[in-house]
């Protein structure tokens, strides 16, 4: 009996060892990939691309921004040279091809396709030589200058760091940063329009007349400046036709921006050939642009007011005065006084007034007063005030301190009246069973 309960000991090791084998510790492991260049992108101060046949372009970082150097100093592309520096922060190699080879002509590497030098903080610079693709055209030959070993990368490598001037300038045409913008202005087909902000920061239409502004339509139009750029494909690269077609073609308008750094202008016209064609003071030139940006110069002072007759939009009420009959908003519940009115018959006349927005504009206001209303919302308790008359079946709007009257829909007002006449006061709550 013992040796048999021996044998099942040793029976049941055996299995044991044979599910959980132990691990071979003298089986190599996968290389890891062969890094020809690991940097911080953060340190890199200078790139310099070197292409046969090609002047060389040299790319500096000054004071945190990039600026082209060579072959002409022109501001870069901040988003483009972030591709750049990521591409060479990191730049794996495929495969080891030789440690030491004897003639390095047969890897295109004598005189190299391409030299990408970078520079660091500290002045140390690493120079990649890129040489003639792989017979399978699936990796290129590579190797440091400070190293004899060639190796292989991606074919696409070669390719993120085949730029031209072009690829790598700044192509806005106007560089204001929209963060510090103070005032924006437009002129076209004849009418001047100024935005400037207000004490809480909104977009306000200045001139010809003071008016509130539609903030979207103003950030649309500020979108549109600051993604004005330069065309500068093949077909439209040509500087002296878009001069020419600058110079004789129609002009549609200036556009102009001041920011903490000064005021920038770009003046578009449209050609013969109906493209739009800018020039800038921001930079040196004509250039071809997209038609949107044209096109947009020839809006109103109309097309960008607030038709909006109320401003607290999505914000919350807390207080609504309708002719002088004040409603008090606790927690959920509506009061007047120490009356509890049905808190949704109060929301439907919050809402019909928030949809509340002028048709078109009068000079003056007409007809009798039939409603004053006053409503206090937001963190700030922004506090709005509107009278509204009626004349017939014209229903006239005036935000108090504002010229401006707003003519208002007749199906909207009845709409408000009828919510106004809903507004029901709260019914007691059932006595509880004994």
């Amino acid at each position: 009996m013992a040796a048999m309960v021996v044998l099942i000991v040793l029976g049941g090791l055996v299995w044991w060892f044979n599910k959980h084998p132990t691990a071979d510790t003298s089986a190599k492991k996968t290389p890891d990939a062969t890094k020809l260049i690991s940097v911080d992108p953060k340190n890199i101060e200078d790139i310099r691309l070197a292409k046969a046949g090609a002047d060389p372009i040299e790319i500096t970082k000054l004071a945190n921004s990039w600026t082209i150097v060579k072959p002409s100093a022109m501001p870069a592309d901040s988003d483009a040279i972030d591709m750049l520096t990521g591409s060479l922060a990191s730049l794996n190699a495929d495969r080891l091809i030789d440690e030491h080879p004897s003639d390095l002509n047969a890897f295109g590497l004598t005189t190299p396709s391409e030299e990408i030098d970078v520079t660091m903080k500290g002045g140390k610079t690493t120079k990649l030589l890129l040489g003639g693709d792989t017979p399978s055209a699936t990796g290129t030959y590579a190797k440091l200058e400070s190293d004899p070993k060639v190796y292989t990368v991606p074919t696409y490598t070669k390719t993120s760091f085949d730029k031209t001037v072009n690829d790598l300038r700044d192509k806005r045409l106007l560089t204001f940063n929209q963060d510090k913008l103070t005032s924006v202005a437009v002129t076209g087909k004849g009418q001047s329009i100024e935005f400037g902000k207000n004490a809480q920061g909104d977009w306000q239409i200045t001139k010809p007349k003071p008016a509130r502004a539609d903030s979207l339509q103003v950030d649309d139009l500020i979108r549109k400046l600051k993604d004005a750029k330069m065309d500068l494909t093949s077909a439209n690269a040509d500087t002296k036709d878009a001069a020419t077609q600058f110079a004789s073609g129609e002009k549609m308008g200036t556009a102009s921006t001041t920011d903490n750094t000064g005021t920038q202008t770009v003046e578009i016209h449209k050609g013969k050939d109906n493209g739009y064609y800018a020039k800038s003071t921001a930079v040196a030139g004509i250039y071809k642009v997209a038609g949107d940006l044209g096109e947009s110069l020839g809006k109103t002072a109309d097309d960008y007011r607030n038709k909006k007759l109320f401003d607290f939009g999505f914000n919350d009420p807390t207080k609504l005065d309708l002719n002088g009959t004040a409603y008090q908003k606790a927690g959920d519940k509506w009061k007047s006084g120490a009356t509890e009115y049905e808190a949704g018959t109060i929301q439907t006349v919050i809402d019909k007034l928030r949809d509340l927005s002028a048709t078109k504009f009068s000079d003056k206001m007409s007809g009798t007063q039939i409603l004053s209303v006053g409503i206090t919302s937001g963190d700030n308790h922004r506090n709005e005030k509107v009278t509204i008359n009626k004349d017939g079946d014209v229903y006239d709007a005036q935000r108090e301190g504002e010229p401006a009257v707003y003519v208002i829909d007749a199906k909207a007002m009845d709409d408000l009246e009828k919510a106004i006449s809903g507004i029901r006061k709260q019914s007691p709550a059932p006595p509880k069973k004994k």
